[in-house]
């Protein structure tokens, strides 16, 4: 299906008709959602083959987390956090 050929709602109607959409998502329709004329969103229906279940345990053994992980941070790596403008920066730059 292409974008022209699904249909199309303002913010409002689609916000009416939100459950109906739902609905119609849940058949395999897809819904462009527009603001002021303009599309901005898009109500699709799942995929629930990509959509797997967690299974945990599957990385046991691959990853590792360092002893001195959660030590502090060398001095020089602090200071760039610190200064501001820079790719590390928690500030903002002067």
């Amino acid at each position: 299906m292409t974008r022209h050929d699904m249909k199309q709602f303002n913010l409002a109607e689609a916000k009416a008709k939100f459950s109906e959409l739902v609905d119609a998502a849940a058949q395999g329709e897809c819904t462009i959602i527009a603001k002021s004329g303009t599309p901005v969103a898009m109500l699709v229906p799942l995929d629930h083959g990509k959509h797997a279940r967690i299974k945990f345990g599957t990385l046991k053994g691959k990853v590792w987390i360092a002893d001195n992980f959660d030590d502090p941070l060398p001095d020089d790596v602090l200071d760039e956090f610190e200064k501001g403008g820079g790719p590390l920066s928690l500030k903002p730059p002067k």
